[in-house]
């Protein structure tokens, strides 16, 4: 069974990951740097509170239009040209050189462009990762997602302590910095993978923003009408998004208890579910089982909650919470089922497209949970969360239950994957494999018949 050393043993994950947590890390330090400063200059709960998301909010506009650069230009140059952006702006924030608004502008428009340079990084994880390979090392871009947006807090909070916002902000351009050097020296130069190559002016239509944006709405609207694709995006967003309802009335929730200093606890141990889940689902259960269990582990995500109703303690309230956020672990379940429905093309955007709608649909939940609290107990608005994830989960078993013939297909491939391994881990997509050994997938255009036909066999 395929275990997180050997993902970690994959030099060129370990670059991607660590750029990954690099600039998670710097990107919540800033917000919550840019936060203070912007109460200091304005003393306006409402804009401090916008700066903090004013990162996150514009993500939702560029997973909508400009996706498709994910495909169309090379991932290391995304990537590095993401970070380098994002140094810039970093630099011009802890200068001091803009107002409040100007601040909050530069970061909105640079945080519009995040969904290319995720969508860009998750696109590799099938070029250094096969099987089920593939399965734990989204895990753990997960893992370390949660992970890190704690540390980030907690780092975030100590530098304001020590050197003040503009101090943080400083620190959190150098993380920048750090992620590019990282991405540039242990990233690969892969080629792009859309037919659609042309990056130019307006020339190409290709290359223009405008010619972008088109193309990005013409294969999300090619995703969305294929059956597969479309069943498997609803069967990552439906049951989890309708949870996470809850967490957006936790504060009014421990207010409501008479401990309001209780919520940061609450969701530092849903936090925690989600983390213990996704190491244990994805460590100890074989991808069989882990397929198999995949509508029930949806299922874990509403029945905890229904226990709101009932308005219990911190004590009770955070292991429903740890219990429900360790169901989020069912879409390990579906990442091989996803990656074999993604056109190879168009397979950043098609990653794009889910983080992108999870992202979207969640804050929509969230907003409306909050908006729904307003009629009724945060409590029961908890419990309708639960309720409405179950019922999702529910029309959604047929998308959630793999078939029997695609278990039979994973074990087959995984089969076939740890047979040709030894031969295939030793070619470059790019070169013959004499010519770097280090490697780990094979060239389509430059493998033997016998190799090109085992790796089609591989999810």
């Amino acid at each position: 069974m395929t275990t997180y050393r050997q993902i970690f043993a994959v030099g060129e994950f370990r670059a991607l990951l660590g750029g990954f947590a690099l600039m998670l890390t710097g990107e919540t330090v800033k917000m919550l740097a840019l936060a203070v400063l912007v109460y200091a200059g304005t003393g306006s709960p409402l804009l401090a509170a916008l700066a903090y998301v004013a990162g996150f909010l514009p993500q939702a506009l560029g997973g909508t239009l400009l996706l498709s650069l994910a495909d169309r230009w090379r991932p290391r140059t995304v990537l590095v040209g993401y970070d380098l952006l994002r140094l810039a702006a970093g630099v011009v924030l802890a200068a001091g050189w803009l107002p409040p608004l100007g601040m909050m502008l530069v970061v909105f428009l640079t945080g519009g462009l995040a969904p290319i340079a995720m969508a860009a990084r998750t696109a590799i994880l099938p070029d250094l990762l096969s099987g089920d390979e593939f399965v734990l090392g989204r895990s753990l871009f997960t893992l370390v997602s949660a992970g890190m947006q704690v540390v980030g807090a907690g780092v975030g909070g100590l530098l304001l302590a020590v050197t003040g916002p503009t101090g943080a902000l400083w620190l959190a351009a150098a993380s920048c910095a750090a992620s590019a050097l990282m991405s540039r020296f242990g990233v690969r130069d892969w080629p792009v993978r859309s037919a659609d190559t042309t990056v130019r002016p307006p020339s190409g239509t290709g290359g223009s923003p405008s010619g972008a944006v088109r193309e990005t709405w013409r294969v999300n609207r090619m995703l969305l009408r294929d059956e597969r694709m479309r069943g498997l995006l609803l069967a990552h967003w439906g049951p989890v998004v309708l949870m996470v309802g809850a967490e957006g009335v936790v504060v009014p929730y421990a207010a409501g208890l008479g401990r309001e200093s209780a919520s940061g606890v609450l969701l530092a141990v849903a936090a925690g579910g989600m983390l213990g889940g996704e190491f244990l689902v994805g460590r100890f259960l074989p991808p069989r089982r882990r397929e198999q269990l995949t509508p029930w582990l949806a299922v874990l995500l509403g029945v905890p909650l229904l226990i709101f109703l009932a308005r219990p303690g911190v004590l009770v309230a955070a292991v429903a919470l740890g219990l429900a956020a360790a169901g989020m672990s069912y879409h390990l379940g579906l990442a091989r089922r996803f990656l074999e429905a993604a056109p190879e093309a168009h397979r950043g955007q098609a990653f794009g497209l889910l983080n992108t709608g999870m992202m979207t649909f969640q804050g929509l939940t969230m907003a409306g949970a909050g908006a729904l609290a307003e009629v009724l107990a945060p409590g029961r608005v908890m419990a309708v969360a639960g309720v409405a994830s179950l019922l999702a989960t529910a029309v959604l078993w047929p998308r959630l239950a793999p078939v029997q013939s695609s278990i039979s297909t994973s074990e087959a491939s995984e089969s076939e994957a740890s047979e040709f391994k030894p031969s295939l881990s030793k070619a470059s997509v790019s070169e013959a494999s004499e010519s770097k050994p280090s490697l780990s997938r094979t060239s389509v255009s430059e493998a033997s018949e016998t190799e090109a036909s085992a790796s089609e066999s591989l999810p």
